[in-house]
């Protein structure tokens, strides 16, 4: 009998499982002249690959205020953009 058949299965595959793309707050200087950043705004500039649950994670630095429309942001992120005056929408 083959090894793979003798071998047990273990484990599932969440068809359920939400799917975020990732972009850091360091990666929006590129979108500064932009208000407000959304998911449609991310697919242009490259930073996401395709449009759909966006989270923004808080590593880099902001130099100007910003406005982002975003599904999930973490504490970090959240806190630099409204420390550097600028807006968090969760959508």
């Amino acid at each position: 009998m083959p090894i793979y058949r003798r071998l047990p299965k273990r484990g599932f595959t969440n068809i359920f499982k939400k799917q975020f793309e990732i972009v850091n707050i360091g990666d929006l200087a590129c979108c500064l002249e932009v208000d407000p950043i959304t998911p449609e705004v991310l697919k242009e500039k490259g930073l996401i690959k395709k449009i759909g649950l966006v989270k923004v994670l808080g590593c880099g630095d902001l130099a100007k205020p910003i406005n982002v429309h975003a599904h999930k942001f973490s504490g970090s992120a959240q806190a630099k953009i409204e420390k550097s005056g600028g807006k968090v929408v969760k959508l």
